[in-house]
């Protein structure tokens, strides 16, 4: 039995802090207690002093070696997985893909054989259903019983993704029944095809153009839509990347009706905004993504729904596409750009540095990236808090260290940073995984294949 103690940190969780030592045994928290209160022998002590000691992240939402647009998210999972941990994260939910006409099953077997054995921490997966039919629909029913608890549909992309109403509703009450999580990217997909190609006929080919065509009345009627046919369906509903306060307000309502239906945002929404879009000399590409980001003052309702709980995840939507031979496909042409930014690595910072800004608390910061994405799909007690019995998944974080963020230093395979000369307080010092280092004092000691796939239960937010 191999034992760890790290002594003399701060200890936060979402409903804690505590100056408190950590008992690792075998993968595991064994035991916490006051500083100096237990005499515990360990193999390995790591001195935490003037540091926190925090759950390991919890990503929800990335997209690694995701196919898009005719070329492929830079990131590998050997890549991404590295990153993350580089920046606090240990554990992802990336989304396996159905390709039209295709089962679920054989979309869950691709992406397994892309993950497996090249993951440096912990992974599970969401399906993304492309075609919703009787076959499929039974599918659900045995990915649920095997760990695979959350199906996400789209009502953008049409001739990808998209799906109709009536699909939407059927794949909705069959999650009613077995207790999977219905996740939507919500905007009006058909209506903006409209608006994209009346925008290239007048001439508008610049990236700006895309968060215009993507507006976000377009976002919030689809938040609307999806949140009633899940009231119809009778069951939850959880919309992903949340960017405009017009669909804040849509789950904000639902929420004091009493219904089951939750948000998650992403960095890129709270920090920045349409101005990045408008960069000149092509520069705006590389903050395409969708939903679009907004004007700053959306920012404002995005914060305050974190504070109030009516959006309770903070996910990456990590989906990165170099600059150079990717991001330019889309040159003269804005609807060719690859939807998707990097960020795998930046979260736990930029929420740090939100602490520090004011926007939301210390414990509400471990929430948001920790807890809740693991209760909101069934990974809690092993993953997304410190406390016995569950995995030693712990950060070692250094609240005083400061950094500027840049494509130079970070570690996703990606040649730009969305956060360039941003400068934050707060850096990752020291990670492990299941009790076993990945990083060591701003050292890389991790290795592909430590990170395990992980069936996941039904969503937690729901028993």
């Amino acid at each position: 039995m191999t034992r760890t103690l790290i002594t003399g940190g701060l200890v936060i969780t979402a409903t804690d802090e505590i100056h408190a030592d950590v008992l690792i045994e075998d993968g595991r928290i064994a035991a916490l207690a006051a500083t100096g209160s237990q005499e515990w022998s360990a193999d390995h002590v790591i001195d935490a002093s003037h540091k926190y000691v925090i759950p390991g992240g919890v990503d929800a939402h990335t997209h690694m070696e995701l196919p898009f647009g005719g070329t492929f998210a830079s990131d590998t999972f050997e890549t991404g997985t590295r990153a993350a941990a580089w920046g606090g994260t240990t554990t992802i939910v990336d989304f396996a893909v159905q390709s039209v006409g295709h089962s679920l099953r054989e979309g869950l077997d691709l992406w397994h054989a892309k993950a497996d054995g090249r993951c440096a921490i912990d992974y599970g997966f969401h399906m993304i259903m492309s075609d919703v039919n009787d076959r499929t629909l039974k599918e659900m029913d045995h990915l649920v019983s095997e760990g695979i608890s959350s199906f996400k549909l789209f009502t953008a992309y049409p001739g990808v993704f998209y799906s109709d109403d009536g699909q939407i509703l059927r794949a909705m009450q069959r999650a009613g029944s077995n207790g999977g999580l219905i996740m939507m990217h919500a905007e009006n997909g058909i209506a903006i095809d409209v608006l994209v190609q009346q925008a290239l006929a007048r001439g508008e080919t610049d990236p700006r153009y895309h968060g215009e065509v993507r507006h976000a009345l377009l976002e919030s009627e689809a938040t609307h839509r999806v949140i009633r046919l899940a009231q119809v369906a009778g069951a939850p509903v959880y919309v992903v990347h949340v960017s405009a306060q017009q669909a804040v307000t849509e789950l904000a309502r639902a929420r004091d009706e009493g219904l089951p239906v939750f948000g998650e945002t992403c960095p890129q929404y709270l920090f920045l905004s349409t101005d990045n879009l408008a960069e000149p000399d092509f520069e705006g590409a590389k903050y395409v993504c969708s939903t679009p980001l907004r004007p700053r003052e959306h920012q404002a309702s995005l914060w305050r729904a974190l504070r109030t709980n009516d959006l309770q995840v903070v996910s990456t939507d990590h989906c990165p596409f170099c600059f150079v031979g990717q991001k330019e496909l889309g040159r003269g042409d804005f609807s060719k750009i690859p939807n998707g930014m990097p960020g795998v690595e930046n979260r736990m910072d930029l929420l740090h540095q939100a602490v520090l800004d004011g926007h939301i608390s210390r414990r509400r910061w471990i929430e948001i990236a920790c807890a809740a994405p693991a209760r909101m799909f069934g990974l809690y007690g092993k993953k997304g808090t410190l406390a016995p019995g569950a995995d030693a998944d712990v950060v070692i974080y250094d609240p005083a260290a400061e950094q500027t963020m840049s494509a130079q230093t970070h570690h996703m395979n990606v040649d730009y940073s969305a956060y360039e000369g941003k400068k934050v307080t707060g850096q990752v010092e020291t990670v492990l995984s299941r009790g076993e280092l990945v990083i060591d004092r701003r050292e890389y000691v991790g290795r592909a294949g430590h990170g395990v796939y992980l069936p996941r239960s039904v969503s937690q937010y729901l028993g």
